[in-house]
């Protein structure tokens, strides 16, 4: 996990310190900036000071987001290849072969299933305990890190927000010492102000959209979790396994 979040916040040092901010034409002439360059020099102009912060909301963000996505990605597990496999041993009573797939098979699901096979001699309620027990330990699991991508969530617009609130106190603090209201005494204060806003809408944005994906991800194993489960207590019954 560390080491995922260093090469993140690298990767955005990178980008934004490794490049110039004025684009060059087909002619070598210089233009104004444009595309990624664009976006760039508006988070240089909305100060270093809380756009800083945004941009540590966004890397520690997406680190824990990606760290989520290659974790549930890893435990995805093709379930129903899973109660073939454990079907073909359970047919001839073999628990402890069918124990031996599920050990051997990545994935909560196969967790889930290993920790109800366990408890077979035990009779189905001692089953179904093992479970139920062992799947809410497992949801536990899959569902670590969350709470800190939705406090990004939450936390990158408030610093924009705040951001606008000091830049607008700024641009009254120039009209204050210079005594007149043109548009050139304001303009920067107030540009500071919604930049800050931008970023930090921006970066809720982009988190928002990586934690449903995380969610769905989440429910989707959960779902086959719980078919697998319901699954191996039917086959348990059908062979008359529960006690030998």
């Amino acid at each position: 996990m560390r080491k995922l979040v260093a090469l993140i916040f690298v990767f955005g040092l990178a980008i934004f310190f490794g490049h110039e901010l004025m684009a060059q034409d087909a002619t070598g002439a210089a233009t104004g900036p444009q595309g990624f360059q664009l976006v760039k020099k508006y988070f240089i102009d909305g100060g270093w000071g809380f756009m800083s912060f945004v941009l540590v909301t966004l890397i520690f963000g997406l680190a824990f987001a990606i760290e989520r996505i290659i974790t549930l990605s890893i435990a995805s597990t093709n379930t129903d290849k899973l109660m073939a496999k454990i079907d073909d041993h359970l047919k001839s009573g073999d628990v402890s072969g069918a124990m031996e797939v599920c050990k051997a098979t990545p994935g909560p699901s196969a967790s889930v299933l290993y920790e109800g096979l366990r408890n077979v001699k035990k009779g189905p309620d001692a089953v179904e305990k093992a479970i139920v027990s062992y799947g809410s330990v497992q949801m536990g699991l899959l569902e670590r890190g969350l709470v800190w991508i939705a406090l990004f969530i939450a936390l990158a617009p408030m610093l924009g927000f705040m951001g606008t609130v000091i830049g607008m106190i700024g641009a009254f603090d120039n009209i204050e010492a210079s005594g007149d209201l043109s548009p050139s005494v304001v303009a920067g204060g107030i540009k500071v102000a919604l930049l800050t806003t931008v970023f930090g809408l921006i970066v809720a944005i982009i988190l928002q959209i990586l934690y449903n994906y995380i969610v769905s991800k989440i429910d989707g194993i959960t779902q086959k979790m719980e078919e697998s489960s319901f699954g191996l207590v039917d086959l348990l019954s059908s062979y008359n396994i529960f006690g030998k």
